[in-house]
């Protein structure tokens, strides 16, 4: 399934690299409270990109900080906002997306302050050549395109966001509106990828997400992987398709490079 969009295989990428800074830190949100956050950097001194990781709903955990280094290692600054920081701050990433889940979930605009001090830090640093993506991973992903609305982007990767379009059922666990009167107001490029056999943005979901895009003239690809569902990045979940992930990986390293520069 494609929408508008150009193709970004000929982008120039930037250099790949194993030696990299990762550390835990903490900086300020859009709305001056301190937050943790987890950093990962290439040790170069080269003017580059950076990279806003949104965590999915498990939480600030192993495998999303994982996928933050793997950014470092693309030659990007990468940043991981702790989105549930102030709601448990002490607490394991499990008992914190548990305490979080109970509770419907963190407010949309706290994610906008989150990530708009997240792109701040990153325009910040030393490396900044002025350009910052936004990527996230389930409800990361609704997020993600929930930023790119309110939030000076370059590029946003959904990556299958439940309720962007369509409405939430009574029994999904997050207190959150769909974002269709919102999309008109996308600020960047967006990369989009689901699984056909997911439920939750379910195949029509994304249908209307890329007519709502189309329909305002926003620059976008999508993706629709078959016999992939819910969560196929996840290498520690039987939800892992290889295949959509390793496709998927190499549309987002060409996607950033294109959006994000070299």
């Amino acid at each position: 399934m494609h929408g508008q969009h150009a193709q970004f295989k000929h982008a120039t990428l930037p250099a790949m690299s194993d030696a990299m800074k990762c550390e835990f830190i903490e900086f300020p949100s859009g709305n001056g409270d301190a937050i943790q956050g987890y950093l990962a950097r290439p040790t170069g001194q080269s003017a580059r990109g950076g990279v806003v990781v949104i965590h999915h709903l498990p939480g600030f955990d192993r495998g999303s900080r994982e996928i933050t280094r793997r950014f470092a290692a693309m030659g990007y600054d990468a940043v991981m906002p702790n989105l549930y920081w102030r709601q448990a701050p002490q607490a394991t990433p499990d008992d914190a997306a548990a305490l979080v889940r109970a509770a419907g979930g963190i407010l949309d605009s706290q994610l906008i302050d989150d990530v708009t001090g997240a792109a701040a830090l990153l325009r910040s640093l030393d490396t900044a050549n002025g350009k910052v993506g936004v990527i996230g991973y389930c409800s990361g992903g609704r997020q993600a395109v929930l930023a790119g609305c309110n939030v000076h982007v370059d590029a946003v990767v959904d990556c299958y966001g439940a309720f962007v379009t369509g409405t939430p059922t009574d029994e999904f666990p997050l207190k959150v509106t769909n974002l269709v009167d919102q999309l008109p107001n996308l600020r960047a490029p967006l990369l989009g990828l689901f699984g056909q056999d997911d439920q939750f943005p379910s195949p029509e979901q994304v249908a209307e997400l890329s007519q709502v895009l189309s329909a305002n003239g926003k620059q976008h690809q999508i993706h629709a992987y078959p016999r992939a569902g819910h969560a196929f990045f996840n290498v520690d979940r039987d939800s892992y398709r290889v295949e959509a992930a390793l496709d998927g990986w190499d549309r987002i390293r060409d996607f950033f490079a294109h959006a994000l520069g070299a």
